[in-house]
C-alpha cells in the first residue's frame, strides 16, 4: 500500500474499508443531496461497514443537531446510525469557544438549533441581541438568516467582540442545485466589519480533531466531494482522503488540482470505499490501472479501455493528468466522454 497527502494518487492492495478503521464521511454531496440520498450510498456504506469500517458522519452544516442529522440519515436507510456517529461543525466551534470563554458566558448566536444546542451542551448561554451583553459572536448556517441577524453580528463584532464561525463553505449542494452556504453569509459580515472569524469547520482541523475525540480511530479516511474544504482540510490535518464525484468538485477540477491540494484516492461514489485502488502505470502518454487504459492525444485525455465511471478508469485519468501537468505546468483537458 502507498499513500500520499496532497501530491499524487495512493494505491492499495486491499479494500479501503479494510485498510482504514474509520471513514469521516462528509454529508452534503457525498451521502445525500438536500432531502435525497445519493443513489447507492446506503448500500455502499452498509457493505463497507460490514467489512469492519467505522462510519463517522461529519458535516460543516451547523443548522441541525447531531440527533436530527442521525434521524435524517436513518430515514434514508443509512446503516446503524445514531447521534454518537454524527459530528457537526457546530459541536466543533462550541468546543473551541468553551475552551476560550468562561463557563456560562453569553454568546450572540447567528444560526439555528444545531448551533444553539451544541453551545448549551458546552455550558454557554445563547442570546440573540448585542444588548444582552454577549462576550463573543458565533455564526453558523441556517436558511432563515437574514439582514437583521447579519447586521446584529456586524454591530457586535465592531464593538470588539471575538467572532467565531462554524464553517466558511461558500456554497451548499441541494436537490435543486448549488445554493449560497455559510461562507457567503460570513463574507457579508466580513465585508461590513473587515474582521476575520475563528473557523472550526473544514478545511480547519478543529472538526477533524472533534471527530477523533468523539468517534475514535487511529487510521482515518476522509471522504468528501469538495477540494476546497474536505480535501484541503484532510491534507492540513494529516488525514488520507477519498474524493467522490457526487457533489461539488468535478473530475476536471480534481485533474486541475496542483501538488499539495490533491486527494489520495478518487472514485465516482461511495462504492469506492469497498474497492482496491490499484497502482497506475504510466508510459509514453498512456496510463493503465487494472484493465483500464487511457491516453493523451495531444489535446485531451480519452479512454482506450474501461468504463468512464469505473474507479480504475478514473484513477488512470487522474494519474495521467497529474503526471502531464507536473511535467509541463499546464492544465490537461478531458475528453467529453469523461465529463458529466
Amino acid at each position: 500500500m502507498t499513500q500520499s497527502l496532497g501530491t499524487g494518487l495512493g494505491s492499495t492492495n486491499e479494500r479501503l474499508s479494510t485498510v482504514h478503521d474509520v471513514a469521516m464521511l462528509d454529508l452534503d454531496g457525498v451521502v445525500y443531496r438536500g432531502p435525497d440520498a445519493v443513489p447507492g450510498a446506503a448500500e455502499a456504506l452498509a457493505t463497507a461497514q460490514g467489512h469492519g469500517l467505522r462510519l463517522a458522519y461529519i458535516t460543516n452544516n451547523a443548522s441541525r443537531t447531531a440527533q436530527q442529522v442521525a434521524d435524517k440519515l436513518a430515514g434514508m436507510g443509512m446503516p446503524h446510525v445514531g447521534a454518537d456517529d454524527v459530528v457537526t461543525s457546530a459541536q466543533a466551534v462550541a468546543h473551541l469557544m468553551a475552551d476560550a470563554l468562561p463557563a456560562g458566558s453569553a454568546v450572540l448566536v447567528i444560526g439555528g438549533e444545531g448551533l444553539r444546542a451544541s453551545l448549551e451542551e458546552r455550558g454557554l448561554r445563547c442570546v440573540g441581541r448585542l444588548k444582552d451583553s454577549p462576550v463573543a459572536v458565533v455564526q453558523g448556517f441556517h436558511p432563515d438568516i437574514g439582514w437583521h441577524e447579519l447586521s446584529e453580528a456586524a454591530y457586535a463584532i465592531q464593538s470588539g467582540l471575538p467572532w467565531y464561525a462554524s464553517n466558511t463553505d461558500l456554497t451548499v449542494p441541494t436537490a435543486r442545485g448549488i445554493a449560497p452556504g455559510n461562507g457567503s453569509l460570513v463574507q457579508a459580515v466580513r465585508n461590513a466589519t473587515g474582521a476575520e472569524p475563528i473557523v472550526a469547520g473544514k478545511p480547519e482541523r478543529a472538526l477533524f480533531d472533534e471527530t477523533v475525540a468523539r468517534v475514535g480511530g487511529t487510521n482515518p479516511l476522509m471522504v468528501g466531494d469538495r477540494l476546497d474544504t474536505d480535501i484541503e482540510g484532510a491534507i492540513a490535518a494529516g488525514v488520507v482522503s477519498l474524493a467522490v464525484l457526487t457533489g461539488v468538485s468535478s473530475l476536471q477540477e480534481i485533474v486541475d488540482a496542483g501538488p499539495g491540494h490533491r486527494p489520495t484516492y478518487v472514485s465516482a461514489d461511495l462504492h469506492g470505499l469497498d474497492e482496491v485502488h490499484a497502482e497506475v502505470k504510466i508510459a509514453s502518454g498512456t496510463a493503465r490501472c487494472g484493465s483500464a487504459e487511457v491516453t493523451h492525444d495531444g489535446t485531451g485525455i480519452s479512454i482506450v479501455h474501461g468504463d468512464a465511471g469505473a474507479t480504475a478508469t478514473l484513477r488512470a485519468v487522474v494519474a495521467l493528468a497529474w503526471d502531464l501537468s507536473d511535467r509541463s505546468d499546464t492544465s490537461v483537458r478531458l475528453d467529453g466522454t469523461l465529463l458529466p
